[in-house]
């Protein structure tokens, strides 16, 4: 009996831990046809990993590899997802910290020129090492992401005027009067798989400020945010002091991390300017000063034009494709737009 009990007990042990392990196996994900992802592969993306920003005399930085590495996870290319993040740990990481140096230039004899950071592309660089941690069962992605989240939250977010913030960067930010920061920085779905995965009180703070933020900066008649904001001492936003008043090629990604997020009631104001236009079949200008109403001479690029489409849906026009084809940023646009 004691033998038969043994074997019992053996095939029963044997049989949960064949089925923990099954378990713990992340779920088979199918490769997903992302428009436009094979056309920028071959137009942006180099053999060894980096991102190439056409538009910006062919520099690589920290946001680029991000958004790319984002969007290969979404469409099943591990290839591809491999080749950035091997580019990226190799060429941008900061020698004191788990965040990444913002800008590579291969034009200068020291292509990483600039230390400083930019927290948009640490916050890309993180979730997607996340989402690919999770679609294909490495762990030494996931923690490497739990790494630089925490240096994120020890570096990055800060208090200032009452406020809890996400300074866009390390350095150049802080000022005696006021700090400097982006709106479109605040990337809505990561911040919320953050807070998932280390709890509401590291990421709690930050998210529910950073909506307040998002309903007090609207700014002259159409109630608009701008590229860059100041926040006073006292807590209150305004468009940054140096720099155009603008809702302009940054402040567009506002929009889209809300509607990304499940947050595009937040963007009302932005709905109703657009709409706007769409109503008077008249093409949405690229920029608009918030403070004068003057309005670019020109319209959004096909991927702004996405994510008016993202924004507003079906009553939206279809995009139209740029004559000479998109540069990157346009590109990025209508990638993540289609996430």
């Amino acid at each position: 009996m004691d033998i038969e009990r043994r074997a019992v007990l053996l095939a029963g042990l044997t049989t949960l831990v064949s089925g923990c392990a099954r378990a713990t196996q992340p779920a088979p994900q199918p490769r997903r046809d992302i428009a436009g992802w094979a056309d920028f592969k071959a137009r942006f993306l180099a053999t060894d990993g980096r991102v190439i920003d056409t538009g910006n005399g062919g520099i690589s930085h920290s946001e680029g590899q991000g958004y790319a590495m984002v969007v290969a996870e979404a469409a099943g290319d591990r290839a591809a997802f491999e080749r950035l993040h091997a580019w990226t740990e190799k060429n941008l990481v900061r020698p004191h910290d788990a965040l990444f140096s913002w800008r590579y230039d291969p034009r200068q004899p020291v292509p990483v020129n600039d230390p400083n950071n930019a927290s948009d592309g640490d916050i890309l660089i993180a979730w997607a090492l996340m989402r690919a941690g999770r679609r294909w069962g490495q762990r030494v992605w996931l923690d490497r992401a739990g790494e630089i989240r925490a240096a994120i939250h020890a570096h990055l977010i800060q208090v200032r005027g009452g406020r809890t913030l996400l300074l866009p960067g390390m350095t150049g930010f802080d000022h005696p009067d006021r700090t400097t920061i982006n709106p479109s920085y605040y990337i809505w779905p990561a911040l919320d798989q953050f807070r998932a995965a280390d709890g509401d009180g590291q990421w709690g703070r930050l998210i529910r400020d950073g909506e307040r933020l998002i309903a007090d900066a609207r700014f002259g008649p159409l109630a608009l945010p701008t590229d860059w904001i100041d926040i006073a001492t006292d807590g209150r936003a305004s468009p940054a002091a140096d720099k155009p008043a603008l809702f302009g090629f940054d402040a567009i990604r506002v929009p889209l991390y809300l509607t990304l997020g499940g947050r595009q009631q937040r963007a009302d104001a932005i709905t109703r300017f657009w709409r706007s236009y769409i109503d008077q079949k008249r093409p949405v200008p690229a920029w608009v000063d918030v403070r004068s109403g003057e309005t670019a001479s020109f319209a959004v690029s096909a991927g702004g034009c996405a994510v008016v489409r993202r924004l507003l849906g079906d009553a939206a026009p279809v995009c139209s494709p740029q004559p000479g084809g998109e540069d990157y940023y346009s590109s990025v646009l209508r990638l993540i737009a289609a996430l």
